[in-house]
């Protein structure tokens, strides 16, 4: 048995936490340079604004309906995923945290009602952070996320097409066979865990029309008109688990920072700043997951939506002496790159920089490293920079090339509604007034 637990509308729940003046309202959380809508309210949603719908669209339809519009404040989300991920744990033995906003709880051997224990983890995680959530379960991780779905649905439209009691924790697997049929009838086939829309398309083509249409279709025939994916699909959700849970992911094949730029940047020493930024943060990830790179790649391209300007994309990666993941030798790779793939006479839109050939930091450390007197000099470095920037707050302390800020930084990004930082940053914390 597996829970799925799904914070609601997670970014905008977040914010709301810290300014309840926001509850009621339609509200959107706005992806990189206050580009489009990457979280919306149900209110929102009841105005017709679709996920990813560019905020200048948005305003000009709908100037009178008193939208709010927020930078995403990815600081925010992330401490509250983990403080989110924490509660969720209490509900069962085993975690995979599948998303900033889900994670799968294996309910393997719990007695009682599960539904009741999902609504006192529900009412917890309500009372301890504020984020409401929705609860899923059944017998299989695709059950289980569908299950979710219903309950979401059930909380947010009470009877159409599901009924109250469905709402917010809903227990799939506990239903009798004919009801649960019924639910399974109701949804259309594209609200399965993995089927995409094209794919989504090309089963209604074929007349699977509804979960239940695929649920009933034999495993043997999806595989062989579609892939193995499908058919581990179709099992799952036939109460065949066929997909663990994965409370130990594997480590990343590569760790990359890429952005696009605030307003387009057309000569080298702004790239230099930015390079150097997105070489530094990916260094540090890199030493989050105790991994070495071996390999920098850098890119640069303007912005193919603009088809009147001239376009021009680039990539170069260079390889680093030993494996590593100090930010000095990273930063000088990106650049090095940089220089190879920089062309003047175009508008930058955006630029990155990738980590790869990732391997544990234990390896490889032998006679290569004592043979490079500077590795450990640049090891303490590293460290002591990223116990000064924990302490003082990101950037504290950088590599020269990041420039000194402020500003004149033509590329970094638009945050015109960026909220504080409320959990993770002392001058941020919000004040109670009597």
């Amino acid at each position: 048995m597996y829970a799925l637990v799904d914070g609601n509308n997670f970014y905008v729940s977040c914010e709301r936490v810290f300014r309840p003046s926001l509850r009621g309202r339609p509200v959107v959380v706005l992806s990189n340079n206050d580009g489009c809508a990457i979280a919306r309210s149900n209110e929102a949603k009841a105005l017709g604004i679709a996920m990813a719908e560019p905020w200048h669209l948005i305003r000009a339809r709908l100037p009178d309906a008193g939208v709010v519009a927020l930078s995403a404040n990815f600081t925010l989300y992330g401490d509250m995923s983990d403080r989110m991920m924490a509660i969720a744990a209490r509900l069962g033995p085993g975690q995979e945290v599948y998303s900033i906003d889900e994670c799968f709880v294996d309910l393997a051997g719990l007695g009682g009602d599960l539904v009741a224990a999902g609504h006192r983890l529900r009412a917890r995680m309500e009372q301890w952070i504020g984020i409401p959530c929705g609860i899923g379960i059944a017998g299989t991780k695709t059950l289980a996320k569908l299950a979710n779905h219903v309950a979401k649905e059930a909380d947010r439209r009470p009877g159409d097409p599901f009924p109250p009691e469905f709402a917010r924790v809903f227990d799939l697997q506990a239903l009798p066979a004919s009801d649960r049929d019924a639910v399974l009838g109701t949804l259309p086939v594209g609200d399965v865990w993995g089927i995409g829309r094209r794919l989504s398309a090309q089963l209604q083509a074929d007349g699977v029309a509804t979960v239940l249409d695929l649920a009933r279709m034999d495993p043997a025939v999806a595989r062989r008109r579609w892939s193995v994916v499908v058919e581990r699909t179709v099992r799952e959700l036939q109460g065949q688990p066929c997909i663990a849970l994965d409370d130990a992911p594997g480590p990343r094949r590569e760790v990359s920072c890429t952005r696009a730029f605030g307003d387009p940047v057309t000569s080298l020493p702004p790239l230099v700043e930015a390079v150097s930024e997105y070489a530094t943060r990916a260094a540090f990830k890199l030493r989050e997951d105790g991994s070495h790179a071996a390999q920098v790649l850098t890119f640069v391209h303007t912005n193919p939506f603009r088809k009147w300007e001239r376009q021009y994309a680039r990539s170069a990666t260079v390889p680093l002496r030993r494996p590593t993941s100090d930010t000095t030798p990273i930063v000088q790779a990106a650049l090095r790159g940089l220089q190879q793939v920089f062309r003047p006479g175009y508008r930058y839109h955006k630029a990155g920089v990738i980590l790869l050939d990732l391997q544990p930091a234990t390896a490889g450390q032998g006679e290569l490293a004592l043979e490079d007197e500077a590795a450990p000099r640049q090891g303490l470095l590293a460290a002591a920079m990223d116990r000064i920037n924990d302490r003082y707050g990101r950037g504290t302390v950088h590599p020269a090339s990041t420039g000194v800020g402020g500003s004149g930084r033509s590329w970094t990004m638009k945050q015109e509604w960026l909220t504080p930082q409320y959990t993770t940053n002392w001058a941020h914390l919000p004040t109670a007034r009597a």
